[in-house]
């Protein structure tokens, strides 16, 4: 004999988290590496020198 469990007809609406791993905040934060990333670049050619160098920990 086997039984079958009934399965949900409606699905729950979630909101979105407003801390941890949620679409707004990856976004904001792949934003603010491409920034950094292309400042390095920028200050490196400027200057001549890399971040390290800039910053004097070289």
């Amino acid at each position: 004999m086997t039984t079958t469990t009934p399965q949900p007809s409606v699905s729950p609406t979630l909101k979105e988290p407003k801390f941890g791993f949620n679409d707004y905040a990856e976004r904001l934060n792949g934003r603010a590496a491409m920034i950094g990333f292309f400042m390095a670049i920028l200050v490196e050619f400027l200057t001549g020198q890399g971040i390290l160098a800039w910053l004097g920990l070289q």
